[in-house]
C-alpha cells in the first residue's frame, strides 16, 4: 500500500492526482498526445499502471483533464492581465502578450490541442466552450473599440497568435516575435501606434 504523506487521505489522493497530471503534461509536450496512456504516465510519475487507473480510466480521460486544466489556467491569466489594462486598446494588447507568454510555458500549446484530440461529442463540446470563453475578454475589448464584427476579428487574432506561437516553438526569438505580433494586431484592429514623446532641452 502506498505511503500516505498528507494529513488526510483526500489530500493524499489530490497530491497523487496532481503528480500524475504533471507527469502526463511532460509526456504530452515531449512525445505528443498519442503517447499519453496510463502506462506511460505511471512510468513518468514513478507509479504502476494499476495505480493510475485509480484516478483515470483511460489515456483519453487524462488528456481531457490536461487540456481542461490548461484552458482554465489560460483563461485565468488572460482575465487577470486584461482586467488590469485601463483602455480597450490596452486590453487587446494584454490579451496578445499574455497568450504569447503562456506559449513559453506550454499551457497554450496544450490548450489548443482540445480542438484536435479524438473525443466523444460531449467532451469535445465542453472543451470548445471553454476555449471560446478564454477569448471573451478580447471580444469585449473589440466591441468597446466599435469593431463591427468582434467574433470574426477575435478568431483572426487567435489565428495570428497561433502562427506566432509556432514560430516561438520552432526556436525563433520571442523578443523578435512578440513586438512584431503586437504591432501587426494593433494595425489590424485599427489601433494607432502610440505617439513618440520628444524631450526638448529647455
Amino acid at each position: 500500500m502506498p505511503k500516505i504523506d498528507a494529513p488526510t487521505v483526500a489530500e493524499h489522493r489530490a497530491n497523487q492526482e496532481r503528480a500524475l497530471l504533471d507527469a502526463a503534461r511532460m509526456v504530452l509536450l515531449e512525445n505528443g498526445p498519442q503517447a499519453v496512456s496510463p502506462a506511460t504516465v505511471g512510468a513518468a510519475a514513478g507509479l504502476a499502471r494499476s495505480s493510475v487507473y485509480k484516478y483515470f480510466r483511460s489515456g483519453d480521460e487524462i488528456l481531457f483533464r490536461i487540456v481542461a486544466d490548461a484552458l482554465l489556467e489560460w483563461g485565468e491569466r488572460v482575465r487577470d492581465t486584461v482586467d488590469r489594462a485601463e483602455t480597450a486598446e490596452g486590453q487587446v494588447e494584454a490579451y496578445v502578450r499574455t497568450t504569447l507568454a503562456l506559449a513559453a510555458s506550454g499551457a497554450h500549446r496544450i490548450a489548443v490541442l482540445g480542438s484536435t484530440l479524438p473525443r466523444d461529442e460531449t467532451a469535445r463540446r465542453d472543451l470548445a466552450d471553454a476555449h471560446y470563453e478564454v477569448a471573451a475578454p478580447l471580444r469585449t475589448a473589440l466591441t468597446a473599440l466599435d469593431n463591427p464584427n468582434p467574433e470574426l476579428i477575435a478568431d483572426l487574432i487567435d489565428g495570428a497568435l497561433g502562427r506566432a506561437v509556432e514560430r516561438i516553438d520552432t526556436g525563433r526569438n520571442p523578443n523578435e516575435i512578440v513586438p512584431e505580433t503586437v504591432a501587426f494586431i494593433r494595425r489590424a484592429v485599427g489601433i494607432h501606434p502610440r505617439p513618440t514623446r520628444h524631450h526638448h532641452k529647455g
